[in-house]
């Protein structure tokens, strides 16, 4: 979903600046390590391999800056340095934490307030911290990966990686942060309190918080075995099924994946490529491109977009349009070539990436040759004709 946020921001002519940081170290990396007797960066290598790897068949591209853990732990000694120094943070025993009661508004984001937070908390008799809701700066430890710091061994805590590399990125409050809307609390809202305390801003302007995907009315759970990966995913269907299926419900809600749902977005891909083709190969063919646009339906698409990302009204203008383009294709309508323009600058926002190729002179020839071989009745030579226009990828 967010990279059709850049994508679409793209379009309307801002300069955009996508960061998505990497967690390369956390305490089921360390145990995975340990376990598989090796280290960290060899455990995370694999996965962040595998994930840019799903990335590109998914259609998304890479964020512009992929800011790993690992390489901002002195930025992270210093900024919880910073909070100690300013009397919202403090240190037990090795470890450190961030003292939620010393700043205003905590709970602003999940609208949740501190009172009741604190009621619904529980803090053990060997719980080294001042209260129930303070949470961890910096973890001791003296296992796997491990950092010297003013407070002994150890290694940072998730929530302040995160707002760390945002500002080390950034150096400034960002216009949107995004995420899961499982991590709005406490790992946002963590974000947020450290924000405010050190710099005196909450971090962002906008949040985004994008709704589960779960499978058969179930959250996907390795446990339970209902999980589904994206390269198996993709050995039955098209990338651009996926995109069609998770962006015909608006970001925030969650969706109920099923392979029911995924047959029927399976065979509306099938339908919109195959009108899409059909139409650029009648246009290349005849030499009928233009530039032109149809400016109605693109403010339409800006208008639904405009409105907190809505593209599921957006599904109904790609159905709307080619609708229309297949009549134009049948009747041959001087309206084809804007239809087709139109269309392709809504996919292209959407990352709905449909690859075509332009025929050249040679492969015109070939192609009137086998329409002619139709017409003729002649189905030996135009199935040959039509092999060979198929293995160039122009069919």
């Amino acid at each position: 979903f967010f990279d059709v946020v850049k994508r679409y921001f793209q379009y309307k002519g801002y300069k955009v600046t996508y960061a998505s940081n990497i967690t390369d170290v956390d305490d089921k990396i360390i145990q995975k390590a340990i376990e598989n007797n090796c280290t960290e960066a060899e455990i995370t290598k694999k996965y962040i391999d595998a994930f840019w790897e799903d990335v590109k068949s998914l259609g998304s591209k890479r964020p512009d800056v992929t800011p790993y853990a690992t390489e901002f732990i002195q930025p992270m000694i210093d900024f919880i340095q910073s909070l100690i120094d300013k009397g919202h943070a403090y240190e037990k025993d090795g470890d450190v934490y961030f003292r939620v009661l010393s700043i205003d508004n905590y709970g602003q984001l999940s609208n949740q307030r501190t009172e009741a937070l604190e009621m619904g908390a529980r803090i053990s008799i060997e719980d080294k911290k001042e209260s129930p809701l303070d949470f961890t700066l910096w973890k001791k430890t003296n296992e796997g990966i491990k950092w010297n710091s003013p407070w002994g061994m150890g290694r940072p805590g998730w929530h302040t990686e995160c707002v760390v590399m945002i500002e080390s990125v950034f150096g400034h409050k960002i216009d949107i942060h995004g995420g899961g809307t499982d991590l709005k609390f406490p790992h946002h809202e963590n974000e947020i309190a450290q924000s405010v305390a050190c710099n005196n801003h909450s971090l962002a302007n906008f949040w985004m918080h994008v709704g589960r995907l779960d499978f058969n009315n179930e959250k996907m759970s390795k446990s339970l075995g209902n999980v589904v990966w994206v390269k198996e995913l993709l050995k039955e269907y098209h990338p651009n099924a996926f995109r069609m299926l998770i962006l015909n419900t608006n970001y925030r809600q969650p969706i109920n994946y099923t392979v029911d749902l995924m047959n029927q977005f399976k065979a509306e891909y099938e339908k919109l490529e195959r009108s899409y083709r059909q139409a650029f190969v009648y246009l290349d063919i005849n030499d009928l491109f233009n530039d032109l646009v149809d400016n109605d339906v693109m403010k339409l698409f800006e208008q639904y977009m405009d409105d907190d990302f809505n593209t599921a009204n957006v599904s109904t203008i790609i159905s709307d349009l080619l609708k229309k383009m297949n009549v134009a294709l049948r009747n041959k309508n001087e309206e084809l070539p804007v239809l087709f323009n139109t269309l392709k600058a809504i996919l292209d926002c959407l990352g709905i990436d449909i690859p075509l190729k332009r025929f050249s002179k040679e492969d015109k020839d070939v192609y009137f040759e086998w329409e002619n071989a139709r017409k003729n009745k002649d189905f030996g030579k135009a199935d040959e004709l039509r092999g060979i226009l198929v293995s160039k990828g122009l069919l």
